[in-house]
């Protein structure tokens, strides 16, 4: 069996950003992979400015710690005042420009308005509570890299500088589609009670959630009859317009799992057997098209299996199809477990876990690959090596569903 870094860097090798780009207005931004490096054409602070409502005065004239200056004028944010003259103070705002003259600012907290004058009841040094001119920006310095996932603070950001529009990759196109003559849609079931040996298909619904955290286009070809010929017309017509096609389902090599002939006779396939616990089936190849092809993954039917399989591999591959340039693999964190392990598996495990109020962490009574609850009751998994134990108390790698889900 491969490992989970086998399996995760074999995908990694394989995918290739998508290559077209677009132009949108940062306001429209949040999500897209930034196509090239964009840099500031201006310094931020665009001039030195205060970091609080105060006096602007000439550090010289405080020196005794209690100096009575002439308040001889008043500066909101957006007014350029006039050069300060020595012996007076500026009455000046949060964000404002600091006068000529002026080498420092003191807090409104440390002043006494008294008349005409202000008691400066503090001794300033030559610098204080001023922002620099490119404090911050430097122009012509780069602020944001190819590559970049854009986040609310990355707008922030490029906004700062004046960017109103972005270059981006465009979005991946993803299809889906679920195999099993047993799956039923909620809301399907007559009277709402389930046929013998039906289920209802709550991967769909966990799969287009993560599709649409993601960013993705995405197609949803719904639930494909269990026959060779559906799969493979699925599967033909998916290719045409799309980067990546994920299935749910139909990865094992049963008479009835159509997965692997359907691919194999319109593509290429890998079946893998993984050495992960829960997910062990896990299929990666290819689906053919006129001029090329699309990245295909097929993931297991199990719904804890299919949720933890897209997260440990599709994301990433999804992130690195997008254009990420960065890392893709989540950040794990040392956190103790509340929780004894007694028994070793020969897979790589990743249990569903909460914190809880002491700062530990509590294992889901059944890790089971159908018990959907876990992943709602955990706030993510430990990632546990192949045959390990674990003891209360010990140190344990733990990935929140958080850092898994964009």
């Amino acid at each position: 069996m491969l490992t989970v870094r086998e399996a995760l860097d074999t995908l990694l090798a394989a995918v290739h950003p998508v290559a077209e780009t677009e132009q949108v207005a940062t306001l429209d931004a949040n999500g897209r992979v930034l196509a090239a490096d964009q840099a500031s054409t201006i310094d931020v602070p665009s001039a030195d400015n205060t970091q609080m409502d105060g006096y602007a005065v000439r550090a010289a004239d405080c020196v005794n710690g209690g100096a009575s200056l002439r308040v001889a004028q008043r500066i909101p944010a957006g007014v350029v005042g006039d050069p300060l003259e020595p012996g007076t103070a500026a009455r000046i705002f949060t964000g404002a420009m600091i006068p000529q003259g002026a080498d420092a600012v003191v807090m409104q907290e440390q002043c006494e308005a008294q008349g005409e004058n202000v008691v400066i009841r503090h001794t300033p040094k030559a610098g204080e509570w001023i922002r620099r001119t490119g404090e911050d920006i430097v122009a012509g310095s780069t602020i944001l890299a190819a590559g970049t996932r854009l986040r609310s603070q990355e707008l922030g950001l490029a906004a700062s500088v004046g960017l109103a529009t972005l270059p981006v990759r465009r979005r991946v196109r993803v299809a889906v589609f679920f195999t099993g003559d047993e799956l039923t849609m909620p809301g399907e079931a007559p009277n709402g009670q389930l046929a013998p040996g039906a289920i209802y298909n709550s991967n769909r619904f966990t799969l287009r959630g993560l599709l649409e955290n993601f960013g993705c286009a995405f197609t949803d070809y719904g639930i494909v009859p269990d026959s060779l010929d559906a799969t493979r017309a699925t599967l033909r017509e998916a290719a045409r317009e799309h980067d990546l096609i994920i299935t749910s389902g139909g990865v094992s090599v049963g008479e009835e799992d159509h997965i692997k002939p359907a691919v194999e006779a319109e593509g290429q396939l890998n079946m893998w057997q993984i050495a992960v616990k829960p997910g062990k089936p896990l299929a990666f190849g290819q689906v053919n098209r006129d001029g090329g092809s699309s990245y295909f993954i097929g993931l297991p039917g199990n719904p804890v299996s299919s949720f933890i399989t897209f997260l440990l591999f599709v994301r990433p591959f999804l992130l690195r199809l997008q254009g990420v340039s960065g890392p893709v693999e989540p950040r794990a964190y040392g956190m103790r477990a509340d929780f004894n392990l007694p028994k070793a598996d020969r897979r790589n495990e990743f249990l569903r876990v909460r914190v809880n109020a002491g700062g530990g962490l509590e294992l889901f009574t059944n890790q089971g690959s159908g018990v959907l609850t876990s992943t709602v009751w955990g706030d993510g998994l430990v990632d546990n090596p192949p045959g390990r134990v674990i003891n209360e108390g010990d140190i344990v790698r733990f990935i929140p569903f958080a850092e898994l889900q964009h």
